[in-house]
């Protein structure tokens, strides 16, 4: 018998392969589809498809929520004490003068950095099949 018509591409059913958590966040990582590795994940900076161009896997019903931004903000914290540590000794900048070269640098970073944690996260969901199944 075949599967319902209302399962969409992507979707697992209770005999399909498990995902590979691995390869979901690896290609989350390179801003592709965790179902296929071929279409894009995030249009623009941030914003979450709401399918796959390439084999229409439902990417919109995976909720990073304030996953990314949680995990963006810890790492740049653990990073931002060496750094200032670093800076200070090497340099010796005055105060005003290492807010501004610390911030610049970590702003740049974690814009950098929440684009790539954000495909990962969403990888991740897609792999534990963790969908937004609505109120």
């Amino acid at each position: 018998m075949p599967p319902p018509a209302s399962r969409t591409a992507g979707t697992p059913t209770p005999d399909s392969p498990p995902r590979d958590p691995r390869t979901a966040v690896l290609r989350g990582l390179a801003n592709r589809c965790p179902n296929c590795g071929e279409g894009q994940l995030l249009q623009g900076f941030l914003t979450v498809n709401a399918e796959c161009d390439h084999c229409q896997a439902p990417l919109g019903r995976y909720p990073a929520a304030d996953g990314p931004a949680f995990f963006t903000m810890t790492i740049m914290l653990l990073v931002l004490i060496p750094l200032l540590g670093i800076v200070w000794t090497v340099w010796r900048p005055e105060p005003l003068t290492l807010l501004a070269i610390t911030g610049i640098i970590m702003t740049l970073m974690t814009l950098a950095l929440l684009r790539l944690i954000k495909g990962a996260f969403i990888g991740y969901l897609w792999a534990n099949n963790e969908q937004d199944r609505g109120a």
